[in-house]
């Protein structure tokens, strides 16, 4: 079947004008990869952003437009669970072929529409390329589960990568070296500032009026009961401590309500629920250090937010934002996830030394471009130029 696909394809190798790329749901990121990939190709391509359902269980994020791509989404004012199969599969393929020649560059390779969606553009001439930033060590692996993924990505001519253990996987999977670009996790800093509305780091907010931050969903893997212990650590040794503000909702909300309580922590940690993309703009303008100390985080988009306004990261190693935006003493400081009372020493240390926390801020925004969007369509054009097989 493959040797068929690879015949239908090498057939035609003008490239297409248009480029379409696929999501579950629309947020801030995919708009800001969408209009960047627009702009970089204005007058000359034209792109479609891809939305099979408006709503999401995992975010809320209020529905998007764009004036400078187009916008298709296919199952309006409902989540995709609440879709059966069968008219996930026929609404995403009357799409694909209504779109006619195009790129495709997808995610959620796993998914049984996806898989099938994919494979017949390939049987149809086009070129679909996968993207994802998962990671070898974000789980236990089992070697059944990783060849029926590499059978999933059969249909796919490339990838593109959120950064260096993203990319080693997908050459673990499938793909050849040649065949997968870098950059799908990023965000466009110049749209982050510009909601912020103040200088990043180390100017705007003063040093004294900071506070510690962290944006996550309440969910077991981004280890938010050991930061709370972490950060009552911190409040033990300091004479004033700084406040914690957690943003972010998920499952394990009241269990972190109540170990706030049980800590003795009120009036420091404030749950300051979903944010807009506006409100952590603004949150991360007045923050002093970004807490990311998840026992799993396939990259952590929270980490290019905060280096846009200049702010440092504590992070652990399963951050995949580390392979490409941090560096330990220079934007930041690199803790173990089952280290409380390291992470509370990182916390003290920044918040008790400015010309420290100034020199890492400086750092920061040095640093900040390695997450601009920008690098998404070098990624896109770099797998635009390869030859159809693959």
């Amino acid at each position: 079947m493959l040797d068929f696909v690879r015949g239908r394809t090498s057939q035609t190798e003008q490239k297409p004008n248009r480029l379409v790329f696929l999501w579950e749901n629309f947020g801030p990121m995919h708009v800001d990869r969408c209009e960047a990939v627009a702009e970089c190709f204005a007058g000359g391509c034209e792109i479609i952003g891809l939305e099979l359902a408006s709503g999401s269980h995992t975010y809320a994020w209020p529905p998007t437009q764009s004036e400078i791509f187009r916008k298709l989404t296919l199952f309006p004012n409902t989540t995709l669970d609440n879709v059966p199969l069968s008219r996930r599969l026929a609404r995403l393929l009357k799409a694909a072929w209504s779109i006619g020649s195009a790129d495709f560059f997808v995610c959620h390779y796993e998914t049984p529409e996806i898989f099938f969606t994919a494979l017949a553009l390939r049987l149809f001439g086009r070129r679909v390329f996968v993207m994802n930033d998962s990671k070898f060590d974000d789980k236990q692996r089992r070697i059944w589960r990783e060849l029926m993924k590499s059978f999933a990505l059969i249909p796919y001519n490339g990838a593109i990568a959120a950064g260096a253990r993203s990319s080693d996987y997908m050459r673990f999977i499938h793909f050849k070296p040649d065949r997968i670009a870098v950059g799908y996790d990023t965000l466009s800093i110049a749209r982050i500032r510009k909601l912020a509305a103040v200088d990043p780091a180390p100017n705007g907010a003063p040093f004294a009026s900071r506070h510690f931050t962290i944006i996550a969903r309440f969910v077991p893997k981004k280890n938010l009961s050991t930061a709370l212990v972490a950060y009552s650590l911190y409040v033990q040794k300091t004479k004033s401590p700084r406040p914690l503000h957690l943003c972010g909702s998920g499952e394990l909300e009241a269990a972190l309500n109540e170990q706030v309580e049980v800590l003795g922590l009120q009036g420091l940690v404030f749950f300051r629920g979903f944010l807009s993309a506006q409100e952590i703009a603004g949150t991360l303008a007045n923050t002093l250090a970004l807490l990311l100390v998840s026992k799993e985080e396939q990259f952590g988009l929270a980490v290019i937010e905060a280096q846009a306004m200049g702010v440092p990261v504590i992070y652990t190693r399963a951050c995949g934002a580390r392979d490409e935006l941090l560096r330990s003493g220079v934007n930041g400081f690199l803790v173990e996830a089952n280290n409380p009372p390291g992470i509370a020493y990182f916390m003290t240390l920044i918040a008790s030394d400015e010309p420290l926390w100034r020199k890492l801020a400086k750092g920061t925004l040095e640093s900040a471009y390695r997450g601009d969007v920008g690098r998404f369509v070098e990624g896109v054009e770099q797998l635009r130029s390869l030859g159809k097989q693959h």
